[in-house]
């Protein structure tokens, strides 16, 4: 039995052929009633018009925050402030900030590949990382829902973690508690 379009017998390009009688969408259509200039009224989530071409990892972000990074009861009011303010923020990019190599989070920064700037949008640590600050860079793999350290040394838009040197991060003081001596 032979599968022309794909491997599954299925495919995702409109112009795949007719099994069914339909024309190319590219030629004539006759499956659709509607202009092929008419405004996409389906789900925003896979389509937007204001970055058609620019790539996000805005949603892959958010399912680290969801499931690896602030999973669980205890972390839910600071992920929903986290995740609201991805949602205010008109960036596509966006990186996680942890303490160390063993992937505790810190917070949430914004990446702009063009102008290679990091700003903080929400959490603790630096108000902005510089190329130099960084140590390690991640990627997050959804299925696992884990971060592996990539052997990258440059900062790119593919990137969905980092941390930065030790030494960057303030200790606080600790402070030797006073003892009231007895009169």
């Amino acid at each position: 039995m032979s599968r022309p379009d794909s491997a599954g017998g299925f495919s995702s390009c409109p112009s795949a052929g007719s099994r069914n009688g339909e024309k190319d969408w590219e030629v004539d259509s006759t499956t659709s009633s509607t202009p092929s200039n008419a405004e996409y009224t389906g789900d925003p989530l896979l389509y937007s018009r204001d970055e058609p071409s620019a790539k996000s990892n805005k949603h892959i972000i958010q399912n680290a925050l969801s499931h690896c990074c602030l999973a669980g009861r205890v972390n839910e009011s600071q992920k929903n402030k986290i995740l609201d303010e991805m949602e205010k923020s008109g960036a596509n990019n966006f990186l996680v900030l942890f303490r160390d190599a063993g992937c505790q989070f810190r917070s949430v920064y914004t990446y702009c590949p063009e102008s290679e700037e990091i700003l903080k949008l929400a959490g603790v640590g630096p108000k902005t990382i510089t190329a130099k600050m960084i140590e390690n860079l991640y990627k997050y793999n959804s299925d696992r829902k884990q971060f592996s350290q990539i052997p990258a040394k440059t900062m790119s838009a593919s990137v969905d973690a980092v941390t930065i040197a030790s030494h960057l991060w303030q200790t606080k003081k600790q402070g030797t508690p006073k003892k009231i001596q007895p009169k």
